[in-house]
């Protein structure tokens, strides 16, 4: 190839059109997104951080939680993800049934973490925690957690939603690998962000 051709097959690939930087706009627009929304969880998680230094003192977070249980909660999103990696590569192999199968498991994984997550607001709200105060000394320690926890919370309803659609279009024979691939990317971000507030809120 001259470096004539060469230079026009560079700007097809790099230069936008179907395919900018050699991938969908589809795929691309997920990676866009992640990146935004990874900087909206650090944002909250440094000022979660910021609030703390600021106060000294902290409420003891084994003493406030269940510890078991919140590892319980981790363990079970970690596996969900495993299922989606499974159905990625299901999907990339041209295996409906397996698709279909694992894309369930990960949505039963994400149903069972978000009862969790209920059964854990209705005893920290049952024990007198509220936004603006609670019984532990600090009043900014509910807002943090109602706050940290409810975001993710939300994108766990959402990620739960699309492998909805994934799945049904699975038993339809309608998916495409790609589509499969790009909510295992969203998928994947839910899990890896509830790992660092796991890390973050509830262990340090």
């Amino acid at each position: 190839m001259n470096q004539g051709a060469a230079g026009q097959a560079a700007e097809s690939v790099w230069g936008g059109g179907i395919a900018p930087f050699a991938t969908s706009w589809q795929k691309l627009m997920m990676w866009i997104f992640i990146v935004t929304d990874a900087l909206l969880f650090a944002g909250l998680l440094v000022g979660y951080g910021v609030i703390r230094v600021a106060n000294g003192s902290w409420p003891d977070q084994a003493e406030v939680f269940h510890m078991n249980f919140i590892a319980l909660m981790t363990f079970t999103l970690i596996t969900s993800s495993l299922f989606m990696a499974s159905a990625v590569g299901g999907a990339q192999a041209g295996r409906k049934p397996h698709v279909t199968l694992y894309v369930w498991l990960t949505i039963l994984g994400g149903l069972s973490f978000l009862g969790m997550q209920a059964y854990e607001w209705s005893t920290v709200i049952h024990e007198g925690a509220r936004l603006t105060s609670n019984p532990w000394g600090i009043p900014q320690f509910g807002a943090c957690f109602f706050i940290i926890t409810g975001f993710h919370g939300m994108h766990v309803v959402t990620g739960v939603t699309i492998l909805l659609v994934v799945a049904i279009r699975s038993a339809l024979g309608r998916y495409s690998a790609e589509g499969v691939e790009i909510a295992g990317l969203y998928w994947h971000f839910v899990d890896l962000v509830w790992v660092f507030i796991f890390a973050f809120f509830y262990l340090i």
